[in-house]
């Protein structure tokens, strides 16, 4: 009996303690250092107040819906419904693209901090107009989309939309995204 009181007297302990793989990991990714540090944010946001920038380069908080709409049941009239929606799920930067690759800009994941490396989650190419943009989103699934995109004057809005047809339904993706840095 007194194991047993010890054993839970211990457990408590530890889960009182506060103590997360999370916090261990970040205190594992900043080490003392005699320099100055930055994190991938604070870059990025020295990076947009550059005097060159693109309208469109910034940091976006990303909403999107899903809409149905098909005929009814037996002839009756055509519903729409939106089947799924969500707000201000991701954020995400939209980065002149460095390289020769076609593309005209990248689009970064900034949902999870303190990672060595950044992934690369879609990209951006500007049709001559330059209000319409074609996206590509890149899943790890290798299940890529595209979307239409058109921008406001100011690059502050983005909004794109995909539409699948399929037997007496259509689908409707839209994504939306907000600037938040710089304004």
């Amino acid at each position: 009996m007194q194991w047993k009181t010890i054993i839970q007297i211990f457990i408590a302990a530890l889960l009182l303690s506060g103590c997360s793989i999370d916090k261990l990991y970040q205190k594992k990714q900043t080490r003392s250092s005699p320099f100055e540090q930055i994190d991938f944010q604070a870059l990025v946001k020295g990076y947009l107040k550059k005097d060159k920038s693109n309208a469109i380069e910034g940091i976006y908080s990303v909403s999107g819906s899903v809409t149905k709409k098909g005929k009814g049941f037996m002839g009756s009239p055509e519903k729409e419904k939106i089947t799924d929606r969500k707000d201000n799920y991701a954020l995400v930067a939209i980065l002149r693209d460095p390289g020769e690759t076609g593309r005209d800009f990248i689009e970064l994941s900034l949902d999870k901090e303190f990672q060595p490396t950044y992934s690369i989650v879609g990209q951006f190419t500007t049709t001559p107009g330059g209000n319409l943009l074609l996206y590509r989103h890149l899943d790890a699934k290798n299940k890529n989309s595209s979307f239409t995109f058109t921008a406001d004057q100011h690059g502050d809005i983005l909004e794109g939309v995909r539409v699948d047809n399929g037997g007496n339904t259509t689908i409707t993706y839209r994504l939306t995204y907000v600037k938040t840095y710089p304004k």
